[in-house]
Formats: structure tokens, sequence, C-alpha cells
């Protein structure tokens, strides 16, 4: 049981001990589309601006017994595994936009009406890793069943603009995601 003495003492000696994430210490190690044609290697994953780490719940199952209501556990879930998004810079050439344009049309190219819009394999997979102050792995996360949705816009601003760096969002889909062993 907890000790009710929560003394900024003990979260001092606890913070000194355990320390906390920072928003930095958060990378995206792979993109594997299996079943398209596009590969990303690592110098396309660099440009990866901001993501997070994908939620997981346990639906509630009510049960009546005498007028009570019983929460039980149900099945997992993964809210927001039809629209995962993250944030990439753009490249001066639209390198990185253009292979994700070309999953997209892997996907499905209205030009003909064909492509490869079948379920996504278990090798289609995002990896994702957290990583600690020394930049080190401390916990990986993989997507399973990954398949594109959506390339956002990039924005230009021609009239006024200052030079900002440009980025656009990609949302992607995916069925589960699982825990990497760190050994």
């Amino acid at each position: 049981m907890a000790a009710t003495k929560q003394t900024i003492q003990d979260f001092y000696r606890v913070a000194s001990a355990r320390d906390f994430t920072r928003d930095v210490q958060f990378r995206l190690l792979s993109i594997s589309p299996k079943g398209t044609t596009v590969k990303f290697d690592e110098d396309d994953l660099v440009y990866a601006r901001t993501a997070a780490l994908p939620d997981r719940a346990i639906s509630n199952v009510t049960t009546k017994y005498m007028g009570l209501n019983f929460n039980l556990p149900g099945i997992a879930t993964y809210p927001q595994s039809e629209g995962y998004i993250i944030n990439f810079y753009a490249d001066a050439k639209s390198t990185l936009r253009q292979k994700f344009e070309q999953w997209s049309r892997d996907i499905f190219d209205d030009t003909d009406s064909t492509g490869n819009y079948l379920t996504p394999t278990s090798n289609s997979t995002i990896d994702l890793i957290q990583l600690d102050n020394n930049f080190e792995k401390v916990n990986q996360y993989q997507l399973v069943g990954v398949s594109i949705r959506n390339i956002g816009a990039i924005s230009y601003t021609m009239a006024d603009g200052t030079g900002q760096i440009m980025n656009f969002p990609v949302t992607l889909a995916y069925h589960y995601w699982k825990t990497v062993s760190n050994n």
C-alpha cells in the first residue's frame, strides 16, 4: 500500500531516481510498407518531426447482479488506430513526400482504378522507440498491419513567408501494436 505521507522530499527522491521522459526522447525507427514498392531508409526517418505513442484501451463490460453494476474487463481496442498521424519535415526536393504518394498510389491508383487494397499483412509495420537521457533505447513499439490513409498538404505562404521549414502530416492506419523485446 502506498504511503499517505508524500512530501516534497519523497517526490524529489523518486524523481531523482527515475527522472522524467522528455519530448525529444522518441524516434521513428522504421516504416516497412510490405506489399508495396516503396522503401524507406534511415535518412527518410530522420525527417520525422512529431509522433505519439499509440493508445491501447480495455473495453468495459457491465454485468448486473441484484441491481449492482459489476464492471468487468473486455477486449482490447486501439483508439485512433484508423488515423495515426506522423508529422514530417518536407525536404527541399519533396523526396519523402513522393514516397508517401507512391505508397498511396500503390494501394489505389485512380488513373486506371487498380491497386493493392488488400488487408495489410503483419509484415507491414512501423517501429517506434522511446529513449533515455543518453538516447539509448528504453522501449520499442511496433504498429502492425500498417497502411497509408492520407498525405497532408504543405501550405506555402509566398507573399509574406518568413522562410520557415515546411512540414506535412501523414495519416496511417494499423490493426494493433505490440512491444518488442529490448534484448
